[in-house]
């Protein structure tokens, strides 16, 4: 899933999330009869027949999020996801796959350059030098998705990690 999600204009929500299957074949009824119950889990219900200019940023991602996972790949590479969101969309999205991921589990490859994001996310942050890239620090997370987002990265814990990827990065 790259950074931008680029849905294709003239297709509805629905059909954008089915592109996936469309491509490795299936017939366009097909990949929406398999897509369509998963708009409401996603947040989407009410959605499906809308264009992607008439849905807000944090509802396209999770459309092209949606098209990501109906491909049925066992890894997901998310390569800024929500880098084009403003900050309180982008909170209530790492929020939403928390829990999207809870319920169809991936193994994730999350690149980011938010310190927060990576912490939130992950079970393991693995901080890269500038050019030429290099593993600097490894850290290991291990935060639960029952609590909220909030009080995780104000959390004692989430501070300190914070704190080395930081120290890593300068």
């Amino acid at each position: 899933m790259p950074q931008q999600d680029l849905l294709l204009p003239w297709r509805t929500a629905l059909d954008n999330s089915g592109l996936a299957l469309e491509n490795r074949g299936a017939r366009k009824s097909e990949a929406r009869a398999k897509a369509r119950p998963l708009f409401e889990r996603f947040g989407l219900a009410q959605f499906e027949d809308r264009l992607p200019a008439q849905l807000s940023g944090g509802m396209r991602q999770r459309v092209a999020f949606l098209r990501t996972l109906l491909a049925g790949k066992d890894v997901l590479l998310l390569d800024e996801p929500f880098g084009a969101l403003d900050s309180i969309t982008r909170g209530q999205m790492q929020e939403w796959l928390l829990h999207a991921l809870e319920q169809e589990p991936r193994t994730v490859l999350l690149v980011t350059h938010d310190v927060d994001e990576a912490l939130l996310l992950t079970h393991n942050v693995v901080v890269f030098s500038p050019r030429p890239g290099r593993v600097l620090r490894t850290l290991k997370t291990d935060f639960s998705t029952d609590v909220p987002r909030r009080e995780i990265i104000t959390s004692p814990e989430f501070a300190e990690l914070k704190q080395q990827a930081l120290e890593a990065l300068e």
